[in-house]
């Protein structure tokens, strides 16, 4: 049993061990150029006979330095993506008001039908008990 336990931990050992070179891929996270950084040195050349109907980056008016990344549309999107989110968390509080006041309403009534049980079962017993009276004297009239 020890001498299976043993071979067990170190092939488990040797496994994860071995693992970890292929979880590791390398490959960073680049998050989206929110932030006006420039994460490529190198610029990127587009040919003019390639046309594009949304631009990738568009400059403001105000600072022509500045470059916005992303168009209007990518906004749009987190404006509508947050929305659902409010909307989700408003729906998942209904769901919570409403679950929690028909859990109110099941602990009710689950008490109310305890207390009939038990209600019930003492009547049962004093029935019994009047039987048992009523054969004890008929026993005694005979």
């Amino acid at each position: 049993m020890i001498k299976t336990s043993k071979i067990l931990a170190l092939s488990v050992f040797l496994t994860l061990a071995c693992s970890t070179a292929a979880f590791a891929d390398g490959n960073a996270f680049t998050p989206l150029n929110f932030d006006n950084t420039d994460y490529n040195s190198t610029p990127v050349r587009t040919s003019a006979a390639t046309t594009s109907t949304t631009p990738a980056a568009t400059t403001t008016s105000s600072n022509p330095q500045v470059e916005v990344t992303g168009s209007s549309n990518m906004q749009s999107a987190i404006l509508k993506l947050d929305n659902a989110q409010v909307d989700v968390r408003n729906e998942l509080l209904n769901l919570k008001a409403k679950y929690s006041d028909i859990d109110s309403q099941y602990k009710v009534i689950k008490n109310e039908r305890k207390a009939l049980d038990k209600q019930i079962k003492t009547t049962e017993k004093r029935i019994k008990q009047i039987e048992k009276a009523k054969e004890k004297i008929r026993k005694n009239m005979i």
